[in-house]
């Protein structure tokens, strides 16, 4: 289950990245909507699941809620969920 949520963290983050600094200038600068309109609902989809991974990580480390919300916030801060992977994802030696 970790490492799926690894995996979409990392897919979500990039495309909440795409959306911000490719296909939002697109859109607004050069009148390209298209881009967005396709990276939008890609990113629409995979912030869905990890709100749903996020959860069910949460039953699984035994996360407090507010651990859990910190993961859940990063999901809308611009590289939050790179930092958040890091921080509680990675297993320490």
């Amino acid at each position: 289950m970790i490492n799926s949520f690894r995996i979409l963290s990392f897919l979500e983050g990039v495309s909440f990245l795409l959306i911000l600094f490719v296909t939002m200038p697109l859109k607004y600068i050069f009148d390209m909507g298209e881009p967005n309109k396709v990276i939008g609902m890609a990113h629409g989809v995979l912030f869905l699941l990890y709100i749903v991974l996020a959860i069910l990580v949460k039953v699984e480390k035994q996360w407090t809620l507010k651990t859990l919300a910190i993961v859940l916030l990063c999901s809308i801060v611009p590289f939050g969920t790179f930092w958040m992977d890091k921080k509680y994802l990675v297993q320490k030696a």
